[in-house]
């Protein structure tokens, strides 16, 4: 672990040269394409070392992720989500109006990744925003999760029902 963040804290100094490096070379394009290929280069790098990050913190057999989808738009206007695992909250979130606008499009948000031991877990989700009316509404819902080998992948979804004129809260694993 001391090695990943040497290799990123050289990354981060050697940087700053690179700019400095760029505003004072002269107008030969020969340093200049030097300098460009090191910032890719670096670019490189820092991607690279971002996934090895997040490999080494939340490895594929104890990582647990969970999304955030929405078919909504007539009955419930979300503001925020409260997400807890096995009795504690590991994600609270507020949304604008622009993140609302990409998730009725049809965008998905991971709102949580973690990490979990194999076996059951608890899940709890709760929804909070304008329902019908534009009256108050919080709504939750409750799952058991099986964590099993591999990476788990859990959807929390808003869908309007048109039936009975209500949002419906529902968990799909993956």
């Amino acid at each position: 672990m001391k090695a990943l963040y040497r290799i990123i804290l050289a990354g981060l100094m050697i940087w700053p040269l690179l700019l400095a490096a760029e505003a004072k070379a002269p107008a030969e394009s020969g340093i200049r394409e030097d300098v460009q290929t090191l910032k890719q280069q670096v670019l490189e790098l820092n991607r690279d070392l971002f996934l090895l990050e997040e490999e080494l913190l939340f490895p594929s057999n104890t990582q647990v992720s969970v999304f955030l989808s929405m078919n909504v738009g007539e009955f419930f206007k979300l503001d925020s989500v409260k997400l807890k695992i096995d009795g504690k909250e590991v994600a609270d979130y507020l949304y604008t109006e622009r993140e609302l606008d990409a998730l009725v499009r049809g965008g998905v948000q991971r709102i949580h990744i973690g990490n979990l031991r194999t076996g059951d877990h608890e899940l709890v989700a709760f929804f909070i925003g304008k329902g019908p009316h534009g009256r108050d509404y919080k709504r939750g819902t409750t799952m058991t999760i099986k964590k099993g080998l591999g990476p788990k992948y859990v959807e929390l979804k808003i869908v309007d029902q048109t039936k009975n004129y209500q949002p419906e809260f529902e968990v799909k694993e993956w």
